[in-house]
């Protein structure tokens, strides 16, 4: 099997997959171990996650993703374990006495720079180990609130289900955001606990579900987005002339002026993207050299 050229694989992760469990299924198909993700997402989402291949795992961490949005549904009348689907009942109170008016009135209580107490089955590191593996070995986790931003969150249909009520949201937010909260807190100011039943990811960053490949596309080069196309989307871009680019392939810094926050993408005279350079002082230092 030939190995799938280094780039970016926009992936619509199916459900019950780890994402560790979509890098390794990527391996086998791309023929390559070098495979890495950006953006975990549970097992039960489903979505947009963005895979790197070869070179491009080391672009992975210097992506700036920091907006991302979700289509999630939330029932009310049920608050469990984990904020989802996935957890042990805690408590159920019957939610049909809820209008729909009622739920889009306290939806909007959680838009905008809010204070949010992640999970605690949650990926946020406590210690120096992740939340969830803490409970998962018996430990009590409490972990305390922090700010994010809900830029958006719009209710799109509101169910009856029983005593239960379903409500369907769609939710564009910074990175940190954890939908699950948003769905346990939405329940607690109800007065009727709530909890996560789906959750499918629509973007991360510029990347949307438009351009996203079934998992089973890794082994396809046509489905890979090329490094330079990824560069050009995420970072501002500075053209360099045939010197400065050799200096880049040996890690050289350059005598130039960037003028610009953050990494910037240096292009050859070819339009190839060659690495990332950031400003240090008088000169551009290279942040991560692709070439």
């Amino acid at each position: 099997m030939s190995e799938t050229p280094a780039g970016l694989l926009v992936v619509d992760k199916p459900g019950a997959m780890t994402s560790h469990d979509v890098v390794a299924r990527v391996r086998r198909l791309a023929g390559t171990r070098k495979v890495g993700h950006a953006g975990t997402l549970d097992p039960m989402a489903t979505g947009v996650l963005l895979v790197g291949i070869g070179r491009a795992t080391r672009l992975l961490g210097h992506l700036t993703l920091t907006e991302k949005a979700y289509d999630a549904t939330v029932r009310l009348g049920e608050a469990t374990t984990t904020d989802d689907a996935e957890g042990e009942p805690l408590a159920t109170t019957s939610a049909a006495h809820l209008a729909e008016r009622d739920v889009r009135e306290a939806v909007r209580a959680f838009v905008g720079e809010i204070e949010q107490r992640p999970s605690s089955v949650s990926g946020v590191k406590v210690d120096g180990r992740r939340a969830y593996a803490r409970v998962r070995a018996g430990e009590q986790v409490d972990l305390p609130a922090r700010p994010v931003t809900v830029h958006e969150l719009r209710v799109t249909a509101v169910r009856d289900a029983g005593e239960r009520l379903d409500v369907d949201v769609s939710v564009r937010c910074s990175s940190g955001t954890y939908v699950r909260a948003i769905a346990r807190d939405l329940g607690h100011a109800l007065g009727v606990g709530g909890h996560l039943t789906a959750l499918r990811r629509t973007a991360v960053g510029p990347f949307t579900l438009r351009e996203a490949h079934p998992l089973d596309a890794a082994g396809d080069a046509a489905a890979v987005l090329d490094l330079s196309v990824v560069a050009r989307r995420c970072f501002a871009s500075y053209p360099l002339d045939g010197d400065q680019a050799r200096d880049v392939g040996h890690g050289r810094r350059l005598a130039l002026r960037i003028d610009r926050p953050g990494p910037v993408a240096v292009f050859g005279p070819d339009g190839r993207f060659l690495a990332l350079y950031e400003q240090r002082g008088e000169v551009a230092a290279p942040v991560a050299v692709l070439v």
